[in-house]
C-alpha cells in the first residue's frame, strides 16, 4: 500500500507541474500578444502623425473630375487601393469612388484613378513626400460636385472646395 501511495503523490506532483507549466505558457503568450498589439498600434499612429497631403490643383468638372493631390508629410502613402474619394455636392449629398487601377479604367461611374506622378523618381506609383499625383474621378452623369475630400489608408484626409 504504501508504494500506491508514493505513485499518486508523483502523479500529482507530476500533474501540478504541468498545470503550471500551461498556465505560465498562456500568461507569457498573453502578455507577448498584447505587447505586439501595442506596438502595431504605436506604429500605425507614428504614421499617421507623419502623414500629411493636399489637393492642390483642379480642373472645372465635366463627366470627370481631375485634381492632384500632393504629400506635404514625411510618410509615404503607398496603399492606393485602400485610399477613398468622396465628392459632395447638394443634389446627391456624399458619393464615394472606389480605386482602379489606371490599366482598367474604362470611365466606370463612381471609380477613381491616377493618371499621373509628378517628382516621382523613388517609387515609382506612390505617393512619396514630394511627389504630386494627379487623379482622375469619374462622376456618374449629372454630377456636378462642389467638395472633394481624399482619405488614405491610415485615415489622414484633406478636403477642397472645387
Amino acid at each position: 500500500m504504501a508504494v500506491a501511495e508514493l505513485i499518486g503523490a508523483a502523479v500529482g506532483v507530476l500533474l501540478l507541474v504541468v498545470v503550471a507549466y500551461l498556465l505560465v505558457g498562456g500568461t507569457l503568450s498573453t502578455a507577448e500578444t498584447v505587447a505586439t498589439a501595442q506596438k502595431d498600434l504605436t506604429l500605425l499612429n507614428e504614421a499617421r502623425m507623419r502623414t500629411t497631403i493636399a489637393i492642390v490643383d483642379k480642373e472645372a468638372p465635366g463627366t470627370f473630375l481631375n485634381f492632384s493631390v500632393t504629400n506635404t508629410g514625411n510618410e509615404p502613402v503607398t496603399d492606393l487601393p485602400h485610399m477613398d474619394i468622396f465628392s459632395f455636392d447638394t443634389t446627391n449629398y456624399y458619393q464615394r469612388y472606389t480605386y482602379l487601377p489606371p490599366a482598367y479604367d474604362t470611365g466606370i461611374p463612381y471609380t477613381w484613378t491616377t493618371s499621373s506622378f509628378e517628382n516621382d523618381a523613388i517609387h515609382r506609383g506612390e505617393l512619396d513626400p514630394g511627389v504630386k499625383m494627379w487623379v482622375k474621378v469619374n462622376l456618374p452623369a449629372g454630377t456636378v460636385p462642389t467638395n472633394i475630400q481624399v482619405t488614405t489608408s491610415n485615415g489622414v484626409s484633406a478636403l477642397s472646395s472645387i
